[in-house]
């Protein structure tokens, strides 16, 4: 007897990047958009998202960090204070120009009010919290400022693939000031031990931390450290950064603090961040070519129930039977998490739900 064809009609090796499409479309995660190089996440997809947040979230809170949210729009001007920050976004930096549209002879709509100043919609955030931050801090006394935002960045990428690089996506930006270079170090080390903790404990994908060459820092910091994951296609992914931006940006948005001596001094700060690129990493470490395979402590659903009727007449009792398993599974726990479990009860030819 031969053995079962594969649910996937494409394998890792006659394909890696399409087998990774398809994964994604098999289990649903996401679809593209309307819009070039951009993607809709679906349920299945989001709800590994939330797990992901509210693992971080804990992380974060656990550590004296806080949540807060800034503007998405960021005027030019601000990214032109820091000189290598703006050359090294410049690139894929979106821009609004104007703030009205009105239709022209022809009916079609056409922008007709320039802005007094262009913004870039949000490829990263430091410099317009960098602004923000300058009036929360006087003295050494309101040192440290721990700050994460949840939000969604855009940056104009010429090759795209859903959850690995996209026009837009979500992630997570931490942004912290310290009263010393020491401290803030630190807090550079402990976002990446988070990463590395969440990587470990909750995607069980293996990382290495590890510190980026001069040329492969993010524009305006003095170190820049890293967490990479290496994929079943021997290619290494980057699965999250931490920043040690010296007193670079504190210079560039004015951020100073009277000392212990009563001098006015220069901030330092860190920004670190991971995004919905961790989920791409995911599928690319533990999926085969059956399709997805999540970690159960992260895993949208845990149990999925697919009744297989033979006749109409059946639909009750088993429909009853399923409901019956579905809460008793629910009073179980994994790992301190309660298991998720989903009754499908929608109809359906049974090709694709029933799979041998």
């Amino acid at each position: 007897m031969s053995a079962p064809a594969n649910a996937l009609s494409i394998t890792r090796a006659e394909n890696y990047p399409e087998w990774y499409q398809a994964v994604i479309t098999q289990a649903e995660l996401s679809e593209n958009s309307p819009v070039r190089g951009c993607m809709v996440i679906k349920p299945w997809g989001y709800a590994i998202w939330e797990n992901i947040q509210a693992i971080l979230n804990r992380m974060f809170k656990e550590t004296g960090h806080q949540n807060a949210y800034f503007p998405l729009f960021i005027p030019l001007s601000f990214l032109e204070r820091e000189a290598k920050h703006v050359a090294g976004f410049a690139k894929e930096c979106a821009v609004v120009t104007h703030h009205r549209l009105e239709a022209n002879a022809e009916g079609k709509l056409i922008p007709v009010s320039p802005l007094e100043e262009p913004l870039v919609v949000r490829p990263t955030s430091e410099t317009i919290i960098g602004d923000v931050f300058k009036g929360w801090v006087e003295s050494y006394r309101d040192l440290p400022i721990l700050i994460n935002q949840w939000a969604n960045v855009v940056r104009w990428e010429m090759r795209t693939r859903q959850f690995l690089r996209t026009t837009e996506f979500l992630w997570q930006e931490g942004h912290t000031v310290h009263e010393t270079a020491a401290e803030a170090m630190a807090e550079t080390k402990l976002a990446l031990d988070m990463y590395e903790r969440l990587a470990h404990e909750f995607l069980a994908m293996p990382v290495v931390q590890g510190e980026k060459t001069e040329g492969e820092r993010f524009p305006g910091a003095d170190r820049t450290l890293c967490i990479e994951a290496m994929m079943q296609d021997k290619k290494a992914l980057q699965a999250g950064t931490a920043h040690f931006l010296g007193q670079n940006f504190s210079r560039a948005c004015d951020i100073k603090y009277l000392n212990r001596e009563g001098q006015l001094e220069h901030g330092w700060t860190t920004s670190w961040g991971v995004s919905t690129r961790l989920i791409g990493g995911m599928i690319m470490t533990h999926s085969d070519d059956d399709g997805l395979v999540l970690p159960p402590k992260i895993a949208s659903a845990h149990v999925v129930i697919i009744p297989v009727l033979r006749k109409d007449s059946d639909k009750e009792q088993i429909f009853a039977y399923c409901e019956e398993i579905q809460d008793q599974l629910r009073r179980l726990v994994f790992d301190g998490i309660p298991v998720e479990v989903i009754f499908d009860k929608k109809e359906d030819s049974g090709s694709s739900k029933v799979w041998n």
